[in-house]
């Protein structure tokens, strides 16, 4: 339905959107461009997401959750390379539906996680469409001199970890259209993962002192696991039956009547937000350590060996799954 109180753009940006700008980066989104200093011994480390309505989040789901997850896929991003994130710029294509209160919900979202992850917005700039929203947000942070961490350092003899917990992203979508039979508390924690996920910025710079590669798991896990070992030129095995799964994952896998086939839907369902990388078996101990410290699970999944592509195991045995993850026209 059209939104009857609809703002212009300008009121929009000097209303809504300037009280998020950084204070002299931004330029107050008074001028075209935003201004940046060099960091001495830093390199500047960029990234982009885009969401749809219909794609990417729910045509009922608040703005206020979409802005938030809009800033988290792409802070998500940022902590599996190491980097710090600062700023960053963003477009808005406003549908019908988003009038002055749904413009509002959404502002407050961006400036909730501003505040949360030490963040500003820097620029970028809001239309209106006839099509679905759309919202595309481009994450910048920094990282010491040479020390992001690529795909594509992988070596033979690494070990394979992933933080958190795998398959949420999937269930999640599930629980927010109303698809899972589970307590009520089990379907709320779903439903907020897939709204709002939660970025590993606070491992970012353990990622940058200890993995060799280093992806975030949005696409599927196997799927994600295939980028690294593509681009590392490596081989990488994924098993199954040490998959980490949440409180509510457990409670929805516990009446599943395929173990292998859950299993393997839960590491292709994408949407996770966590960071799977490969580190030397001497780390080991120093990971665990540190994410004891920061109250993050952190589950060792597989290795890396001198062999080609992804080879997914289930009780010791290589299977071959329908399919790994998402893709992206």
């Amino acid at each position: 339905m059209p939104a009857l109180d609809v703002a212009g753009e300008f009121e929009t940006i000097e209303r809504l959107l300037r009280p998020l700008a950084h204070p002299e980066w931004g330029r107050g989104l008074q001028d075209d461009v935003a201004v940046l200093p060099s960091r001495p011994g830093h390199d500047l480390v960029l990234t982009k997401d885009a969401i749809v309505e219909g794609v990417h989040f729910l045509p009922d789901d608040p703005l206020d959750t979409v802005a938030k997850k809009l800033l988290r896929v792409n802070l998500s991003d940022l902590a599996a390379k190491g980097a710090e994130p600062f700023g960053y710029l963003l477009a808005c294509f406003w549908s019908e539906r988003c009038g002055w209160p749904e413009r509002e919900a959404f502002a407050a979202g961006l400036a909730e996680d501003q505040a949360g992850f030490g963040i500003f917005l820097l620029g970028g700039d809001t239309v209106k469409t006839p099509g679905p929203a759309t919202f595309s947000l481009t994450a910048l942070g920094w990282v010491p001199t040479g020390a992001a961490v690529s795909r594509a350092g992988a070596q033979a003899g690494d070990l394979v970890f992933v933080t958190g917990a795998i398959g949420d992203g999937l269930l999640g979508l599930k629980a927010a259209r109303g698809e899972l039979s589970l307590e009520p508390e089990r379907v709320a924690a779903l439903a907020a993962h897939y709204r709002t996920p939660t970025p590993r910025v606070d491992f970012a710079d353990v990622v940058r002192d200890f993995a060799t590669a280093s992806v975030d798991v949005s696409d599927g896990l196997a799927a994600d696991l295939a980028h690294v070992a593509k681009a590392s030129r490596v081989g990488v095995s994924l098993n199954l039956n040490v998959l980490p799964l949440s409180a509510a994952a457990q409670a929805w896998f516990a009446d599943r009547v395929d173990p292998q086939l859950s299993l393997e839907d839960l590491a292709s369902g994408g949407d996770d937000y966590e960071i799977a990388f490969t580190a030397h078996p001497r780390h080991e101990e120093t990971l665990r350590r540190e994410a004891e410290r920061r109250l993050l699970r952190l589950t060792r999944i597989g290795e890396v060996t001198a062999g080609s592509g992804l080879t997914v195991t289930y009780d010791g045995l290589p299977i071959v799954m329908a399919r790994s993850g998402w893709t992206h026209g």
